[in-house]
């Protein structure tokens, strides 16, 4: 692609360096992902049209769970935004459990993230995955002890706070 003189003192400096560039490769075609492109208008004019396209075709974009899955992660950080001053007013049963349930939440979802980015490989993923859902089952059997056999999860904060 042979650039007309004069033509790069009008690029921004990221696509100077290379990054406005169309990529070949399986991961980068078309089929599995489009990128914003640039258009250039003609040398005489010296204008630099963006045109946006969508990241994914409509036809690979039916399914809602992505969707669902990230506000069902954003109710329950609310959920515990409301919970933690709830805790401290009116500690009790009830919300033991219920800080018990939104945090094995939470952090079984936030652990699910690191996994999903950080662990490659078939077996590899298998087997964190598994690691994870047993982690948050004792967890939150963890909890559930602590809050049945003990003082629960807001009568222990309020005794580490009075040291």
């Amino acid at each position: 692609m042979a650039a007309a003189p004069g033509l790069p003192l009008l690029l921004p400096p990221l696509l100077r360096a290379g990054l406005g560039r169309p990529r070949g490769g399986v991961l980068l075609s078309r089929v599995w992902m489009t990128r914003p492109t640039l258009a250039y208008a003609p040398i005489q004019e010296r204008r630099l049209q963006a045109c946006n396209i969508h990241t994914s075709p409509r036809s690979l974009a039916g399914s809602q769970s992505a969707s669902l899955h990230w506000t069902g992660e954003r109710a329950v950080s609310v959920l515990l935004l409301g919970l933690l001053p709830a805790a401290y007013l009116y500690p009790g049963p009830a919300i033991d459990y219920s800080l018990a349930a939104t945090l094995t939440l939470h952090g079984h979802w936030g652990l699910g993230q690191v996994v999903t980015d950080y662990v490659h490989g078939e077996t590899s993923i298998k087997v964190a995955n598994t690691g994870l859902y047993l982690l948050s089952a004792v967890t939150f059997a963890g909890l559930c002890y602590f809050n049945y056999h003990d003082v629960g999860i807001c009568k222990a904060v309020a005794m580490l706070w009075s040291l």
